[in-house]
């Protein structure tokens, strides 16, 4: 399994969320099998969202789109976001 981890600062949590959930890339057809947003209990204008996908090109072509979407709201809706493609090697239940 391929994870996308993104992170960044948010001016409005609850406007980006909502553009979030307008999920303008579509991230399904982008082939996004889950995803799972973060926030640091002590800094709720922070965001970290992990996606996962079966392909490293899956996990490129969102990055690809997202960097699209985030050049027209940085600065007003995010700021400066970070990015990281890993492989996860092992997931365990406890």
């Amino acid at each position: 399994m391929i994870l996308l981890h993104i992170e960044h600062q948010v001016s409005d949590y609850d406007r980006w969320k909502a553009a979030f959930d307008s999920d303008p890339v579509g991230r399904k057809q982008l082939g996004v099998r889950r995803y799972r947003i973060l926030r640091p209990m002590d800094n709720p204008n922070y965001v970290m969202i992990d996606l996962e996908f079966e392909t490293v090109n899956q996990a490129n072509s969102l990055v690809s789109a997202m960097q699209q979407v985030w050049d027209r709201v940085r600065g007003t809706l995010i700021h400066d976001p970070q990015w990281r493609i890993c492989e996860v090697l092992e997931t365990t239940t406890l």
